[in-house]
């Protein structure tokens, strides 16, 4: 155990940073690197080498073949720490810490036992053991490989109702026949589910692929969190109201018919006493809630767990007054088994024949599920003051999710914003607290179970719906923001993305929104960003046009021309139509069916400054450019060209094309050469 002197809480951290920025104390976490922003300038393996150079000069001498191997088995260790988080903190864990990570276990579990079995039985369809294993055996995983400190990795709500969704497919597969037990077939479709996230979340960091979440539009992802809590939503309307049986018998499948469903049946056919008790576990919880935030000054109101509290007050009702001769579903015995062995290898013949089936949902899981968790991740990152790594991320989900397929029926785990940040406030300051509570969870799930026998479902329904507040809270506020920056192109995606998973499905939603938005950003990455520079009078300078009054084009048919962006095969394509747009429309946005409003340049200048690579592809289109250009007599010039584009150009043959003249230190050597004098 390290001393409590050297890991110190964030905020004693903080302010020792802020006195002197040179200088960063140990804290638990992934440990520092060359490129680390917040690396310090004196590094512990700096002050071992000044430590060797002081004993060296008071004679004390080491032999280089004894220093060698140590530097490095050092350089090992340290990139065994990088890779491996916990190899760098559980050694260097502090006792000081321990308090904080012990109370956030017992806030995060008190609100996770819950809300996990509500997920497992209300959303995935399946026993509440598998939520509670999921809540349980991945966080351990993340926990040695992750790289936030706060992140808490269990079942989501949005991620249940999709594995809930794709077992109810599989189920109906054929209407002629019904599986002989569909318990056995939802835990191998969700093993099968759980182990390609895995295996795709794993692939994904290893190949280097965490930027997928850069890539994604803000709008389409709030589209599908408020599509998701409105399903959700409908979805626990209802058992909320007694209508599971009743659902069952006429079976309703998508979203649209289960609308009409609780129109059609929700106030002639609804259960009385079930949907009493829902009405009341639902505002009680409300209460509980703005409670809580009214006196969020003192600090233990945060910790009250106002779901368990709704459970615990729920069942010993129910117990007391026997909810169940008046109708109303119990939990009931819930065996904690997972028909076998309680390890299992996750492919097996019982999970092999749903892999096909259920492929297209994990691709989608694993990508909703990262991004709900780097968003966590970042925002504890950015509020503790360390950095976190998006591929590691990756691998370390991806390996949590693998682990939890060993246990049968284990639902898919990431993290979350809402309960990480909980987590953070509640006093974690490392992943220990998620492995704490990762065993009271287990506890919970091998003795606590029983005592819920008599816990009414209809309010692990009504738990469910607390979340779809949570998921809904910052929708108002982006459309507001949409609406206000005019950014029609977002508002568009975010309500096709909503009206297309309301109406047909969670995947055909997300997917056509997603190749929209690839779409476009595929488009505005294949437009080269270039623009038309001008001479500013009296100087050596050279402006764009549109951005500096000034700068004007004072010598006819030469057209210089300023290349913002490095080249390659994607921006390139339509680099040909670009450059005769400019060159007869100019800057200016234009329709191909106006009249030319400029002459055809007799002299090309390309400004290539900030073009830093230029790939083969770029070369290739660039040389049958420079060709057309030569057979139209036109002239081309090249200047501020760097050291890779050159290489490049020299290799394609464009040096030995235009010539060694063609190229030049800068746009006023070249407007030199054109008119006969030299404008430094």
């Amino acid at each position: 155990m390290a001393s409590g002197a050297n890991l110190r809480p964030p905020s004693l951290l903080a302010h020792n940073l802020s006195a002197t920025p040179s200088l960063r104390d140990s804290v638990p976490g992934t440990p520092w690197r060359e490129d680390d922003e917040h690396a310090p300038l004196l590094r512990p393996s700096d002050i071992d080498r000044a430590a060797y150079h002081s004993t060296r000069g008071q004679g004390v001498d080491i032999e280089a073949d004894v220093v060698k191997p140590s530097r490095q088995s050092s350089a090992t260790w340290a990139k065994a720490q990088y890779y491996i988080p916990s190899l760098y903190w559980i050694p260097n864990y502090s006792l000081s810490l321990f308090g904080g990570d012990l109370t956030a276990a017992f806030t995060v579990a008190a609100m996770l036992i819950p809300q996990s079995v509500s997920y497992a039985t209300s959303l995935a369809k399946m026993s509440p053991v598998t939520g509670l294993f999921s809540a349980s055996i991945p966080p351990i995983a993340y926990a040695l490989l992750g790289s936030s400190r706060q992140l808490n990795v269990a079942p989501e709500a949005a991620l249940s109702l999709l594995v809930g969704q794709t077992i109810t497919s599989v189920l109906r597969s054929d209407p002629h026949t019904l599986p002989k037990n569909p318990e056995a077939v939802g835990l191998a479709v969700a093993t099968a589910l759980t182990t390609q996230v895995g295996l795709i979340s794993f692939i994904l960091g290893f190949f280097r692929l965490g930027f997928i979440d850069v890539v994604l539009s803000r709008a389409l992802l709030r589209g599908f969190v408020a599509a998701i809590a409105c399903i959700i939503l409908i979805e626990q309307l209802i058992p909320m109201l007694g209508l599971t049986a009743l659902e069952h018998k006429l079976r309703p499948e998508t979203t649209l018919e289960k609308i009409f469903f609780l129109i059609e049946h929700g106030v002639t056919n609804a259960h009385g006493p079930t949907s009493f008790v829902s009405a009341c576990a639902l505002v009680s919880l409300v209460i509980l809630r703005m409670l809580k935030a009214s006196l969020r000054r003192f600090k233990w109101v945060a910790r009250v767990p106002e779901v368990l509290i709704v459970v615990i007050v729920s069942t010993i009702l129910s117990d007391e007054f026997r909810w169940d001769d008046d109708g109303i579903a119990i939990l009931g015995n819930v065996p904690v088994h997972t028909r076998g062995h309680f390890i299992k290898f996750p492919l097996h013949h019982h999970s092999l024949p749903y892999l096909r089936q259920t492929t297209s949902t994990a691709v989608l899981i694993s990508i909703i599920g990262f991004l709900d968790s780097i968003v966590a991740a970042k925002q504890n990152a950015a509020r503790y003051s360390y950095s976190i790594s998006p591929n590691r991320e990756l691998v370390a989900l991806g390996a949590a999710n693998l682990t939890g397929s060993f246990v049968p029926g284990t639902l898919p785990a990431y993290g979350s914003i809402t309960r990480s940040r909980i987590n953070g406030e509640a006093g974690a300051r490392t992943q220990m607290a998620s492995l704490i509570c990762a065993a009271i969870i287990l506890v919970a799930t091998f003795f606590l179970l029983p005592w819920l026998y008599y816990l009414p479902k209809c309010v692990l329904g009504s738990i469910v719906c607390l979340v779809v507040y949570t998921l809904l809270a910052e929708t108002p506020e982006d459309v507001i923001f949409y609406w206000k920056m005019r950014a029609w192109i977002d508002m568009t995606l975010m309500g096709l993305t909503f009206i297309l998973t309301i109406i047909w499905s969670v995947q055909v939603g997300v997917t056509v929104s997603l190749i929209i938005s690839l779409l476009l950003v595929v488009r505005r990455s294949s437009r080269t960003r270039m623009t038309i520079l001008g001479h500013i009078p009296g100087t050596d300078r050279w402006e764009p046009i549109d951005e500096s009054p000034g700068a004007e084009e004072d010598t006819p048919g030469v057209l210089i021309v300023r290349i913002r962006e490095n080249l390659d095969f994607a921006n390139t394509a339509q680099l040909k139509e670009r450059l005769r747009r400019l060159e007869l429309y100019g800057v200016h946005r234009s329709h191909p069916s106006d009249v030319p409003r400029r002459e055809q340049a007799s002299v090309f200048i390309f400004h290539m400054a900030d073009v830093e690579t230029c790939d083969a592809s770029a070369v290739q289109i660039f040389h049958e450019l420079f060709e057309s250009y030569r057979n139209r007599d036109v002239g081309v010039f090249i200047t501020h060209l760097r050291a890779q584009p050159r290489l490049m150009f020299e290799r394609g043959g464009i040096v030995k094309l235009l010539g060694a003249d063609a190229f030049y230190e800068n746009v006023g050597k070249a407007m030199g050469r054109l008119t006969g004098e030299t404008r430094r």
